[in-house]
């Protein structure tokens, strides 16, 4: 028979033919036969011709995926890889089917949307710690980043950057600022996509330039300096008198006017104290050293944070994400050396003790961290009262009072021998400095920005009754075991803050480690926009001749 002429396909044992069009059935070898054959039915098959196979084409066909064509997805490459067999089969070539590699899985749009957040993320860290590197080596000669009393900066204030003589101006202040904070909650969304080892680096980046510069933005600094060397050089009481009392020392012209004359020491006996150790040193190197202790103290608190969200099984990642990248805590709390960080280090311990059934140390160091700041009082009562009679097990709760019943009474024992009575004025302190103190508060906008004094003070009784209110409802909830007791915490905290009448920036990190370690995912945001919300007032405040 001619090469034209039809060819048919005739069952043989392991084997098909294929007609001239291509195949149609595919299995381990295919063979052609050139002469047409018509089967009887039920006789078995005539054997295949011994003619030779036509040559092969010079190029050898593409090899075929391991898998049946039926189970493939229709692709160009399986259409190519159908025409390859097509050509010699026509031509009566047995043509064996490859058992070569498989083809590789295209990659997924999961796969993809997975690597840009990826991306993403990596940028988002690097965006803080860019922004913080550009701001601690800019701030010694931008006056909006430096204290009202270090305007103009002397050589011994400006930090390891002074030499540098960059200036951001306002505009490029309130620009690293922004895109420092944008990229904070941009890696706190992103947290999934992060290793641990990135945002640790990260934030001890941060951290160390942060310390390396000036003085940031507040002279607090030198108000615990001049409280020191009342107490430890002149023997005047800081619980007693204001700054002005020892106005002839070099420390006085440094210290805030708001403060100098009128605020004696609003700080806890324990840290009074301890300030005196560091009385004799030089003021700049004084102001130094309490930025030292800030910076360590918020890079250990960080590790507390990481401990106490293992044991809450809260991702520990996007808790120490909250915490140690948030520009207020960095710019304003480490960059100005306050003493809210060494607060919130020793606070937070005794959460990491009382969540690792250590109750007794639990509360000692809860009392030790209100030696410190007052604020810590916050936290202790709703450890109390966690759960009520069915949560906390007695004998924990027990151990809980006793060991800060223990620690209250060292604590006033300590607080008498050294201060007398003089130190229950330090409450009278705290009154002032939240009427005399920062206008960010919402009274203090009303009173200080617009003028109305009388709608100012009355708006400020409103929202401390509004927050007592508030406290004993949280308390309430957490005793009858509705809520958790450190979610009910945060959220006394974060009412507490919004009811203030004077609130600094750095205040926010009263909050972080409380809502890191919260099970209420609302609080995460709930911080993120009210640190927003007081770093946007701030920057306001940056603008020369600008309403605030």
């Amino acid at each position: 028979m001619s090469a034209t002429s039809p060819a048919s396909s005739t069952p043989s044992s392991g084997s098909y033919e294929v007609p001239a069009d291509g195949p149609e059935v595919m299995t381990p070898s295919m063979t052609v036969s050139a002469t047409p054959t018509a089967p009887m039915p039920g006789t078995p098959t005539a054997p295949l011709p011994a003619t030779p196979p036509a040559p092969l084409p010079a190029t050898p066909p593409a090899p075929l995926p391991a898998t049946p064509p039926a189970a493939m997805p229709v692709t160009a490459a399986a259409a190519a890889s159908a025409t390859a067999i097509a050509a010699p089969a026509a031509a009566g070539v047995a043509v064996p089917l490859p058992s070569g590699a498989p083809i590789l899985p295209a990659r997924t749009r999961e796969d993809a949307a997975e690597r840009r957040a990826h991306r993403r993320a990596l940028a988002a860290v690097s965006g803080v710690v860019l922004s913080g590197a550009l701001i601690a080596v800019a701030a010694a000669h931008t006056r909006s980043l430096l204290p009202e009393t270090i305007q103009w900066i002397p050589a011994s204030f400006a930090g390891a950057f002074g030499g540098l003589f960059l200036n951001l101006h306002v505009g490029g202040a309130i620009a690293a600022l922004v895109l420092m904070f944008l990229s904070y909650a941009a890696v706190v969304a992103l947290s999934g996509q992060l290793s641990a080892r990135a945002v640790v680096i990260a934030i001890v980046a941060v951290h160390v330039l942060v310390l390396l510069g000036p003085p940031l933005a507040s002279t607090d600094v030198f108000s615990y300096q001049a409280y020191a060397r009342m107490g430890a050089t002149y023997g005047v009481n800081p619980y007693t008198h204001a700054p002005y009392a020892i106005s002839p020392d070099p420390v006085f012209p440094y210290i805030g006017s708001k403060w100098s004359t009128i605020t004696p020491s609003a700080y806890g006996p324990v840290f009074t104290v301890s300030t005196y150790l560091l009385a004799p040193l030089a003021i700049a190197t004084s102001a130094f050293a309490y930025k030292g202790i800030a910076a360590l103290a918020s890079l250990a608190l960080v590790a507390v944070v990481w401990r106490c969200a293992r044991l809450r099984d809260v991702d520990p990642v996007r808790a120490v994400a909250l915490v140690g990248l948030n520009p207020l805590l960095l710019i304003y709390g480490v960059g100005g050396g306050h003493n809210d960080l060494l607060m919130l280090l020793v606070m937070v311990g005794g959460v990491y003790a009382i969540l690792a059934s250590r109750e007794a140390v639990g509360g000692v160091l809860s009392v030790m961290a209100i030696g410190i700041k007052l604020t810590a009082g916050l936290v202790l009562p709703f450890a109390l009262a966690d759960g009520g009679p069915r949560g906390r097990p007695q004998r924990g709760r027990a151990r809980l009072a006793l060991g800060a019943g223990v620690a209250l009474a060292a604590l006033g024992a300590l607080s008498i021998s050294v201060f007398g009575v003089g130190s229950f004025h330090m409450l009278g302190a705290i009154v002032r400095s939240q009427r005399d103190g920062s206008w960010l508060g919402i009274p203090g906008v009303i009173s200080s920005k617009l003028g109305l004094h009388t709608v100012g003070d009355i708006t400020g009784f409103a929202l401390a009754g509004a927050f007592a209110v508030t406290l004993c409802w949280l308390l309430r909830r957490v005793w009858r075991g509705k809520i958790d007791w450190i979610d009910g915490a945060a959220w006394a905290m974060l009412a507490m803050l919004v009811a203030s009448s004077s609130l600094l920036p750095w205040y926010v990190a009263w909050l972080l480690p409380l809502a890191a370690l919260g099970r209420d995912r609302r609080l995460v945001w709930s911080a993120i926009a009210f640190s927003a919300v007081i770093q946007g007032v701030v920057l306001l405040g940056y603008i020369p001749h600008g309403f605030l």
